[in-house]
């Protein structure tokens, strides 16, 4: 064993389910801004919500699966479509290549950030405090 080795310590994981909780907190509380106004939105940054619209759905996406991630509840499906979500986004209303390209430059570094971390997600699970890990805890039990 060398010193570049993992320890084999509870606190990766334990670390791993902080940022899942604190990243799936900072953005459910997008999609609650979005689909019940609350916390409030920056002034006139919001009109009326159209549920199935881009910004509805993004919503819907934000709130749920944000809660879903908070939760650890289906991590890797949940956290593979909010990247995409944060991709799009991203593409979408930031990215400029002639004008903006930079995220510093077109307020596209939350979209980027999140998009990364939830790509993240997507290969290392939940962590610990999940219902993932109980779910897999319960199947190894039933199966010894």
């Amino acid at each position: 064993m060398s010193i570049y080795d993992p320890a084999p310590s509870p606190w990766p994981s334990r670390a791993l389910a902080v940022l899942r909780i604190v990243a799936g907190l900072v953005f459910m509380t997008a999609g609650t801004m979005k689909l019940f106004g609350y916390p409030p939105p920056p002034q006139g940054a919001m009109g009326p919500l159209v549920l199935m619209s881009e910004v509805g759905i993004a919503g819907i996406l934000e709130a749920f699966g944000g809660l879903a991630f908070i939760l650890g509840l289906f991590t890797r499906p949940i956290a593979f479509i909010l990247a995409g979500e944060m991709a799009v986004a991203y593409f979408q209303f930031h990215f400029d290549f002639q004008k903006a390209f930079w995220p510093t430059t077109n307020n596209g570094v939350p979209a980027v950030l999140y998009c990364f971390v939830f790509l993240y997600f997507v290969f290392s699970g939940a962590g610990a405090w999940s219902i993932d890990e109980r779910l897999a805890r319960s199947r190894a039990g039933r199966a010894a």
